[in-house]
């Protein structure tokens, strides 16, 4: 595979954006495409320097109340550097208050209403209690992507708008913590290159396929050579099995609660 330029890999404000050690997911990115023999670099963009047009990739982390304050302030006055970007091929991958900040706003449990990018229509708002544990997610088929794996620690309730599609379906965990019009529950958002979820774990170390499918919308191709993840695979197994249990074990507890 060749390529003219490194693909260019920006984490976005890692010092307020950090907080669950969603850097891990830049750090497979480059590493997934080392192994290619394809060049790709990390630029780290920090907390107050405006978000260049240039970048390969946008990946947005988690991060607790305050710092996603001042993390949103920035990300709006480089609306405009980010929607060049997009027009030019540029891919979105959002976590958790990434996630939220990708809509158009976030109702916080004291009233205030914090402004989001408006890169897709969905609102967050601050729920009663946090959402906290191992989550399954079976994504949209038109991914063509395995069972996701990820772990989640939030206190945000996402709604998607009209037309709005999720990442996938929540078979053990929260998600975006909203039931679906049809009751079931899913995660994150999905648009055109644009991907946000509630998964840390980090994700994308968890989930090979999905780095791999951002990584395909860079390079032009959806025939990424395979790479051989014997001990991702096994992480992705035990992580699997760990939450499947978890989650047969709620539902016997939720079913003794309904009964009384």
């Amino acid at each position: 595979m060749t390529r003219e330029s490194p693909v260019r890999i920006g984490l976005v404000y890692p010092d307020l954006l950090g907080t669950y050690g969603d850097r891990g997911n830049a750090l497979v990115l480059v590493e997934r495409c080392r192994r290619r023999g394809v060049e790709a670099e990390i630029v780290e963009v920090a907390a107050g320097e405006p978000l260049p047009d240039s970048l390969d990739v946008y990946l947005f982390g988690g991060g607790e109340d305050d710092a996603q304050v001042m993390a949103a302030a920035g990300m709006r006055a480089s609306s405009a550097a980010l929607d060049r970007a997009r027009g030019g091929g540029a891919v979105v991958f959002a976590v958790c208050a990434g996630l939220q900040l990708l809509g158009t706003s976030y109702a916080a449990g004291d009233g205030d209403v914090l402004d989001g990018l408006g890169l897709v229509e969905l609102e967050t708002r601050a729920g009663e209690g946090r959402c906290i544990g191992e989550v399954v997610v079976e994504p949209d088929p038109s991914l063509r992507l395995r069972t996701l794996t990820g772990f989640e620690n939030h206190g945000g309730r996402t709604r998607l708008g009209p037309g709005v599609g999720p990442l996938g379906r929540v078979t053990v965990g929260h998600g975006n913590g909203v039931p679906e019009s049809d009751g079931a529950t899913v995660d994150g958002v999905l648009a055109d290159r644009l991907i946000g979820t509630y998964l840390h774990g980090p994700v994308l170390p968890r989930n090979p396929d999905l780095a791999d499918l951002l990584l395909g919308w860079v390079l032009g191709t959806d025939a990424l050579t395979p790479l051989g993840d014997t001990l991702v695979e096994e992480l992705r197994a035990e992580r699997l099995h760990e939450a499947r249990l978890r989650g047969r074990r709620a539902r016997r507890r939720d079913r003794r609660l309904t009964r009384g």
